[in-house]
Order: C-alpha cells, then structure tokens, then sequence
C-alpha cells in the first residue's frame, strides 16, 4: 500500500496567525494531514509573507516551495529556506520565520 498526494496540488485553507504570535505583516498559515508513518503525522504546511514566532515540535521537513528564513532564540545560526532546503527540529526549539515568497514544506511530525 502507498499513500500518494501531490504536495504543491494539495489546497489549504489559511488562517491569520494569532496576534500573541506576529512578529511583522500579515502572515497567515495553512495546513493539511495527509496520513500517518510509524505513529507520526505527515503532511503539508504553508506560510504566506511575513514574520511569525512558533515554538517546533520534533519535526523533519522538506520545502518544496517559496522562500524565508528560521532564526532561533537560543543564538544559533539563521537558516535560509529554499525548495530542497531538509531540516529538523527538537520538540520546545523556539523560532522565528521570516517568509518572503510563500512557503509551503513537507512535514513528518
């Protein structure tokens, strides 16, 4: 068995994100789940243009689409996204993400 969706086809319904949480714009998130592999949930995610905090949890990502940039509050280097771009997260990093083209990744969480 295979499950199948195409990534950069999927729509998405965005939502304002939450005031507490807006660093600078508009942005607005989107995201759908698209099934599960070994207990955890796989899907996509997209961010439109604008600055947003978020505290991850354990996640790994694909960017398949647009263009921003993760900073973290514990110091460490920033990181430029682009399609192609693979990450991970530790459950608690504290980030923010800057997108400047809307950006739309691939996540396992």
């Amino acid at each position: 068995m295979m499950d199948h969706a195409e990534a950069l086809a999927a729509m998405l319904s965005h939502e304002p994100v939450p005031s507490g949480q807006v660093v600078s714009g508009q942005p607005t998130t989107g995201s759908v789940a698209l099934g599960t592999f070994a207990d955890r949930e796989f899907g996509v995610w997209e961010m439109a243009p604008g600055a947003m905090s978020d505290v991850e949890a354990d996640e790994l990502f694909v960017v398949v689409a647009g263009a921003g940039r993760i900073e973290f509050a514990d110091g460490s280097a920033p990181v430029e996204l682009l399609p192609g771009s693979v990450g991970r997260f530790d459950a608690g990093t504290r980030t923010v993400w800057t997108v400047t083209e809307t950006l739309r990744k691939i996540y396992l969480a």
